[in-house]
């Protein structure tokens, strides 16, 4: 007697009208779309910061090849 159909029956419940998985679809594809986006925005962000790193980075650089003497 295997229990595992029943569970997944129980917790995971079809309708058997389609019309229903319309607004389901709708809103997936919403954060789907949504979700793409603010990844595209924080690989934007990512790309300023690292040319910011990469200008501090050689600063620091160029003030440490010749130390001052005091």
């Amino acid at each position: 007697m295997p229990l595992f159909p029943y569970l997944i029956g129980f917790l995971v419940q079809f309708p058997q009208e389609k019309k229903y998985y319309i607004p389901a679809l709708i809103s997936l594809s919403f954060f789907v779309l949504l979700a793409v986006l603010v990844f595209f925005i924080f690989r934007k962000i990512n790309e300023k910061q690292v040319e910011q790193a990469k200008k501090l980075e050689e600063e620091i650089m160029k003030k440490n090849r010749f130390p001052h003497t005091d």
